[in-house]
C-alpha cells in the first residue's frame, strides 16, 4: 500500500514555514526531538522513542563456525524489518529499497568502524566463535529511523550479556545465568548515526526531520560519529550537491548531538544495572504510564486498611447535609407522617418525614394543619427530609 501523497497546499505550507525557520512541532533548525530509552526484562532489549518515532532492537548470540577469511573473529549481523504497523507504505515479508539502505548504513556505522571487538567473540580458532545478531524492529514512522535505529542498536549492544562458556578438551560448556554471569560485549566506543535534512537546493538545513519534511526534502545527510569527534560513516542521498563548508558546519553540529546522546545512553544503561542490583522492577511494562484503567500493573498503596471499625454506611449517612430549619416563634412543632394519603399531626420536639409526593403533601398543609395554622414547609437540600413548623 503506497502512502498518502502531500497535496499541494501541504508541500508549499511546509517550504514557506522552513524558509521562516519554523517547523510543525515548534522545534528550532537544529534542535533534536525527546528521547526516551527503556529496557526489557532480558538484557539486549531496548525500546527508543524519538518523538513518535519508536524502534525496538533486540540482541542475540548463538555459537556458529567462523567465516574463512577470519577464523579468529566473531560475527556481527544487523537486520532491519519495517513493519506495516510502523506505515502504511511498509510491506510485510518483502525488502523496500529504504530497509536495504538502512541495513547498509548500520554496517558502515558499526561493523567497518570498529566499535566491537570481534577477536574476544572467539571461542576456538577456526571452528567456534559467537555471532552476535542484532535485530530492529521499527514500531512507528515519523521520520529519521536511522537515527533511532542507531540509538537502539548501540544501546541493545552495550546492554547486552552473552553466556559464559568453558572448554575442556574438545568439550565446550554453557552456563546459564543461574550457574554463572553473563559476560557483556566488548565495546570500544558508541557510534551514533544524526541526519539533516537540505531544502531548497541545499540553503535550508534543518537536524532531525520528521515525516513530513522527509516528503519533500530535495537531499539528506547522514553522519555517524563518537563522542571523540572521529566520524564512522558518511552518506549522502538526494540529488543535490553539497558544499565542503556545508559538510563541516554539520559534522560540528553532529558532534554536539552526539555527546549529549552518548550521555543520555550512559545514564539509562547506569539506572538500568541501578535497578537490577537492587531488584526493582525492570523492564518495558514497568515503564508504561500507570494513569489509565488498562495499566498492567498498578503501585502498592502506602495506605494501611485494617484496624477500620467505621462502615461504609456510617460514612455515608455522616457525609449528607442536616434539614434546614429556621427558628420561628412557634408555641409547638408537630410530627407529619402520611400513611395511605392521610395527615396526621402529632406533638413532638421535632417534626421530620421521608416520603416522595411533595405536592400532596403541600395541599394538605395548606387545607388543614391539626385545628393550627401552618406557618412554614421547607424540603431540605436532600429532597428526603420536609419539616413543617406551626403554631396553634
Amino acid at each position: 500500500m503506497k502512502d498518502t501523497p502531500l497535496s499541494n497546499c501541504e508541500r508549499d505550507f511546509l517550504l514557506k514555514a522552513i524558509e521562516e525557520k519554523k517547523r510543525l512541532d515548534g522545534r528550532q533548525t537544529y534542535d533534536y526531538r525527546n528521547i526516551k530509552i527503556t529496557f526489557g526484562t532480558d538484557y539486549g532489549c531496548c525500546f527508543v522513542d524519538l518523538g513518535k518515532t519508536r524502534v525496538m532492537a533486540q540482541v542475540s548470540s548463538e555459537l556458529v563456525a567462523p567465516k574463512e577469511s577470519r577464523p579468529n573473529e566473531g560475527i556481527l549481523f544487523f537486520n532491519i524489518e519495517l513493519s506495516p504497523m510502523a506505515s502504511p507504505a511498509f510491506e510485510q515479508g518483502r525488502q523496500s529499497e529504504l530497509s536495504v539502505k538502512l541495513n547498509r548504513q548500520l554496517e558502515r556505522c558499526f561493523r567497518n568502524s570498529k566499535c566491537i571487538d570481534t577477536e574476544s567473540l572467539c571461542v576456538v580458532s577456526g571452528e567456534k566463535v559467537w555471532q552476535i545478531r542484532v535485530d530492529v524492529h521499527t514500531l512507528n514512522h515519523d521520520g529519521n529511523l536511522m537515527d533511532a535505529a542507531s540509538i537502539a542498536a548501540i544501546t541493545a549492544l552495550c546492554h547486552f550479556r552473552r553466556p559464559d562458556v568453558s572448554i575442556q578438551g574438545e568439550e565446550i560448556t554453557l552456563y546459564t545465568p543461574e550457574e554463572r554471569d553473563p559476560i557483556p560485549l566488548s565495546i570500544y566506543h558508541m557510534p551514533i548515526s544524526v541526519s539533516f535534512s537540505f531544502f531548497q537546493q541545499g540553503t535550508y538545513l534543518l537536524v532531525d526531520p520528521i515525516e513530513r519534511e522527509e516528503r519533500v526534502m530535495d537531499g539528506l545527510l547522514m553522519i555517524a560519529m563518537n563522542k571523540h569527534r572521529e566520524i564512522c560513516s558518511i552518506q549522502s542521498s538526494g540529488g543535490i550537491m553539497l558544499l565542503k563548508e556545508q559538510v563541516l558546519r554539520c559534522s560540528k553540529i553532529a558532534s554536539v548531538k552526539v555527546s549529549e546522546i552518548t550521555e543520555l545512553i550512559s545514564k539509562a544503561l547506569e539506572n538500568d544495572k541501578k535497578a537490577r542490583k537492587a531488584g526493582e522492577r525492570c523492564g518495558f511494562a514497568e515503564s508504561m504510564p500507570q494513569d489509565r484503567i488498562t495499566a498492567l500493573k498498578m503501585d502498592e498503596t502506602p495506605v494501611e486498611m485494617k484496624d477500620v471499625t467505621e462502615k461504609a454506611e456510617d460514612i455515608v449517612k455522616k457525609s449528607e447535609e442536616p434539614p434546614q430549619t429556621y427558628p420561628l416563634n412557634t408555641r409547638w412543632v408537630g410530627l407529619l407522617a402520611l400513611e395511605l394519603h392521610e395527615l396526621h399531626v402529632t406533638k413532638g420536639p421535632s417534626l421530620q418525614w421521608k416520603s416522595r409526593p411533595y405536592a400532596l403533601i403541600r395541599n394538605m398543609l395548606r387545607q388543614s394543619w391539626g385545628g393550627g395554622v401552618c406557618k412554614s414547609a421547607m424540603i431540605s437540600p436532600s429532597n428526603m427530609v420536609i419539616v413543617v413548623n406551626g403554631e396553634e
